[in-house]
């Protein structure tokens, strides 16, 4: 995978982790930082270029950070899309693909899925390919909508969900791995919500259908997972993880 750059994204806020102080990806979970464990994931899947974009609490994540490791500033909290595009500039120019992941949970991951998502990245010459599971219990997560020829053409939040997609219990994971070029085309076309006027990374997905362009998904069975958005959230990961 030498042709690849992780973006991991360590910019938000995460107000309801109720630091101040503290970005929620330098917090502990397994006895070490969450943003460490994604790096170490990374790196035990041979992937060598890595970015991180920071923003809030910035400081406590740069120390964290080795100096191979490339920085960039999201100085306004403008979303994923925007962290995408504040990161791009940085990505060597010998990495044709880039794997996106979110920096608070992309520790579930391990080398086999990283190395999994890529091969099924390459043998369906995707232009994205992201990580799905199902759970039993989807609420608060993106609902994963296909057609009916089970193509994806899209990712719906839960908020925005009608009640027959709530039902859908396929659900996104993050882990994007990307053509470079179609980023490089369709990152300044994602539109801004009107509601948070921020650029949601998972607005390509729709964007990507409707053009026609080749969207892949590597289906994680029985996979553990918990998101991690509050201080009793990270107390439930840690149990999984045990």
């Amino acid at each position: 995978m030498d042709n690849v750059c992780a973006v991991v994204l360590a910019a938000g806020k995460g107000t309801r982790m109720g630091s101040t102080e503290q970005n929620k990806v330098t917090f502990n979970i397994g006895g070490q930082p969450i943003i460490k464990k994604v790096i170490m994931v990374i790196r035990s899947a041979g992937i060598a270029d890595i970015v991180v974009v920071v923003g809030f609490a910035k400081e406590s994540v740069i120390a964290l950070l080795d100096d191979k490791i490339l920085v960039a500033d999201q100085e306004e909290a403008l979303g994923t899309g925007h962290g995408v595009q504040i990161a791009l500039p940085k990505v060597p120019k010998k990495d044709d693909q880039i794997l996106v992941l979110y920096g608070d949970d992309a520790f579930w991951f391990t080398a086999e899925i990283l190395h999994n998502l890529y091969q099924t990245h390459i043998q369906n010459q995707a232009d994205i390919t992201f990580c799905t599971t199902i759970v039993e219990k989807p609420a608060g997560l993106g609902r994963i909508i296909r057609d009916e020829s089970g193509r994806v053409i899209d990712i719906v939040e839960e908020k925005v969900a009608t009640n027959q997609q709530k039902a859908i219990t396929e659900v996104n994971l993050g882990g994007f791995l990307f053509n470079r070029t179609f980023l490089e085309k369709y990152l300044n076309e994602l539109p801004k919500n009107p509601i948070s006027g921020e650029y949601y990374l998972t607005d390509l997905i729709p964007m990507a259908a409707l053009k026609g362009e080749k969207i892949a998904t590597l289906k994680l069975e029985n996979f553990t997972w918990r998101g991690i958005n509050t201080p009793a959230e990270l107390q439930e990961a840690e149990r999984l993880l045990k």
